[in-house]
């Protein structure tokens, strides 16, 4: 099943259970991935792309989680981890810290890299090999470390 036809039954369900805040989460990603859609027009939209779009949506949550927590705002904090949790099945399951650190040294031992100055072609790699699966700001900051 394409990854939209999931959405869209998930959307059926949540209306037929009365779920409210997945129905809000689910009908706000299919309106970024239809804003997406237009975007790329007269192209058709891409599985990757929808992903590229969940991931996007994913991080705005996760950023906004961490500005409302330091304001004290734990209504909006329940309200972005409520769509955030929604939003997540859709996701590659994530690769943890260590499976991580084991591609990155990888990859710097691959590419010769010696200082902060290679991370660009580094992380362009590691995000390619994950496929998605890996945090971008966790690769980041364990090339960081790695390299420094």
């Amino acid at each position: 099943m394409e990854i939209r036809d999931k959405i869209s039954a998930d959307v059926k369900a949540a209306m037929i259970a009365k779920e409210s805040a997945k129905l809000g989460a689910l009908r706000m990603l299919q309106a970024a991935i239809k804003n997406r859609e237009i975007d790329m027009r007269p192209d058709p939209i891409t599985a990757d792309e929808v992903m590229n779009v969940i991931k996007k949506l994913v991080k705005q949550r996760k950023e906004s989680i961490e500005q409302f927590q330091t304001a004290g705002r734990t209504d909006l904090v329940d309200q972005e981890t409520a769509e955030l949790k929604v939003l997540e099945v859709y996701l590659p399951a994530q690769m943890g810290r260590d499976q991580i650190e084991a591609l990155v040294t990888e990859v710097i031992a691959a590419l010769g890299a010696k200082t902060v100055k290679d991370m660009g072609p580094v992380m362009k790699e590691v995000i390619a090999k994950s496929g998605g699966a890996a945090d971008n700001k966790v690769v980041s900051e364990v090339i960081k470390s790695k390299l420094s």
